[in-house]
């Protein structure tokens, strides 16, 4: 029943970000949209470190192989992952370009595209660590696995409302502009659910699946939040919402 419950805590807070959508006006402030990226920023930076890259190096460990081998692999296979979805929406949004030239509502759902696939390795994640627990790795307890789905809900409330909120700037009511949020959240505990349902045939590659994951979160900081967080206006409350993020996911994940 914790493992369940614990699958399903990011989904909620994606729920809980797209439901702003509901207190909004006409647009969202530009302040708040560059704190809630910073935000996000700073809990995925650390979930990384803490909740996927130690973790992979104490399985390493126990597993008799080069502590570091492991996560320098998966975190490679991470980025790469995410420069080939990258290339996809790229062409995508090209295709979209040719029968529908650039317009808010266009780029808004390539924002959502973008992040329900990102959302998979976020979901993934959730999963390799609760299957450490089933499979009784040392690295990881159910304490630490509960502490990365808290801290990726923390990290999805600003990413549920980063989907829905421009979408109703962009004229769709609120009713649908939140099912977009929901719907990018959704695939989440789906792939928490068959990576646990394959814990027997993968913990072999856990350590791999960690740093594969902590590898998928690092790129999306790097190429889409930090860079949309620090151009134009308030780029000081996106450096701002980046430490409070950092500092609260640090906080989690050495208190649990």
């Amino acid at each position: 029943m914790e493992i369940i419950l614990g699958v399903f805590i990011p989904f909620w807070g994606t729920i809980l970000g797209s439901s702003m959508v509901f207190l909004m006006k006409n647009t969202l402030n530009k302040g708040v949209e560059k704190l809630l990226l910073g935000l996000a920023s700073g809990v995925m930076i650390a979930a990384s470190i803490w909740s996927l890259l130690i973790p992979s190096f104490e399985m390493a460990n126990n597993q008799g192989i080069l502590e570091w081998f492991p996560a320098v692999i998966g975190f490679i296979l991470g980025i790469i992952f995410l420069i080939i979805i990258d290339f996809i929406i790229s062409k995508l949004e090209k295709t979209l370009d040719l029968n529908n030239n650039e317009s808010d509502f266009k780029n808004n759902i390539m924002l959502f595209i973008a992040v329900t696939l990102h959302n998979i390795p976020e979901g993934m994640a959730v999963g390799v660590a609760f299957a450490s627990v089933i499979a009784g790795n040392a690295g990881m307890t159910i304490a630490a696995a509960i502490s990365l789905a808290i801290g990726i809900a923390i990290q999805n409330f600003p990413e549920g409302a980063i989907v829905s909120m421009p979408l109703k700037s962009s004229g769709i009511s609120k009713g649908k502009s939140f099912l977009y949020g929901f719907f990018s959240g959704i695939v989440e505990p789906i792939a928490a659910f068959i990576t646990i349902l394959l814990t027997s045939k993968i913990s072999l590659i856990l350590p791999y699946l960690l740093a594969f994951a902590a590898g998928s979160m690092i790129y999306v900081v790097a190429d889409e939040l930090i860079p949309k967080s620090q151009s134009g206006e308030f780029t000081k409350l996106g450096i701002i919402g980046l430490t409070i993020g950092f500092l609260i996911m640090m906080v989690l994940d050495i208190t649990l």
